[in-house]
């Protein structure tokens, strides 16, 4: 079609096979919008569209994706809020007849529905990283980290130290919004020898969220990436040796360890071990 149609928030490229999404900046702009930047949809991930009324003197042309073609909205799991929908543009109401007219366009060269095998919308470029409440999590294409903060972390995942998930060993992803009670990104390891525990902060394969810990336009980019990862897998490079860390990072660490051992957290064989690995890395 090669037309373009402005929205608040966003500008939609119609092209004869997919719609370039251009999300704009701005103080207004939803920040998961800004964080996606722009996104190619295919057609072929796409298996409908509507037009319906929006909020205060608004209407909204949304394209409905089909189940598995994009790894971002497959990670949101239904969860993100209308405003944040990024397969919704909003207009003003004057333009209905304009937003009609390409939705009827779209529908005629609409031809797949019904669930895609494999995803069909790219995912978020590695490396991604964010700051959850218990931890810090990176993901450089290949595994997940995990690195614990003293502020934070259960002493479970004390105990455990930190984490690096090889994308080989995941099945998948579970990610729960940081706008609901216990928002959490969790690993889903594929043999993982025992039932994951229940909570996630006891989890050393989880971080968890909280009040600007783990944001959604953050850590639901990273939870789509790493689940494209996983459904693409391949053979996995080996993972060069960890950088040497600071040493008052590590005695601020060993510290913590402290605390935990003289709080009964920690045994002496536990305290032992760990002050090992610690100092190790130095």
């Amino acid at each position: 079609m090669g037309d373009v149609l402005a929205g608040f928030h966003a500008v939609w490229e119609f092209e004869s096979d997919s719609v370039l999404i251009r999300y704009e900046r701005g103080i207004r702009t939803p920040k998961l919008f800004q964080a996606l930047g722009e996104r190619r949809i295919p057609l072929a991930a796409v298996e409908g569209v509507t037009l319906g009324p929006g909020r205060r003197g608004t209407v909204a042309l949304r394209l409905r994706p089909r189940p598995g073609a994009d790894p971002l909205m497959d990670a949101a799991d239904g969860q993100l809020k209308e405003g944040s929908d990024p397969y919704r543009l909003v207009l003003p109401a004057e333009r209905e007849t304009l937003a009609e007219y390409y939705a009827d366009e779209l529908k005629g060269l609409l031809t797949e529905s019904g669930p895609a095998d494999r995803h069909l919308v790219a995912a978020p470029g590695a490396p991604l990283q964010f700051k959850a409440y218990d931890g810090k999590a990176s993901f450089d294409g290949t595994s997940v980290q995990f690195r614990w903060s003293w502020t934070g972390a259960s002493s479970t995942k004390w105990k455990a130290g930190d984490q690096s998930f090889a994308v080989a060993e995941l099945s998948g992803v579970e990610w729960r919004s940081p706008e609901v009670f216990e928002g959490h990104l969790r690993l889903i390891r594929r043999s993982a020898g025992q039932a994951a525990p229940t909570q996630p902060d006891q989890d050393p394969a989880a971080v968890v969220f909280g009040l600007g810990y783990g944001p959604v336009h953050e850590s639901l980019p990273f939870a789509a990436a790493v689940l494209a990862a996983v459904r693409t897998r391949g053979p996995v490079p080996a993972i060069p040796a960890p950088a040497r860390r600071d040493p008052a990072d590590i005695a601020e660490r060993i510290r913590h360890l402290g605390e935990l051992h003289q709080a009964g957290l920690v045994t002496d064989e536990e305290f032992s071990t760990k002050k090992a690995e610690l100092l190790a890395e130095l």
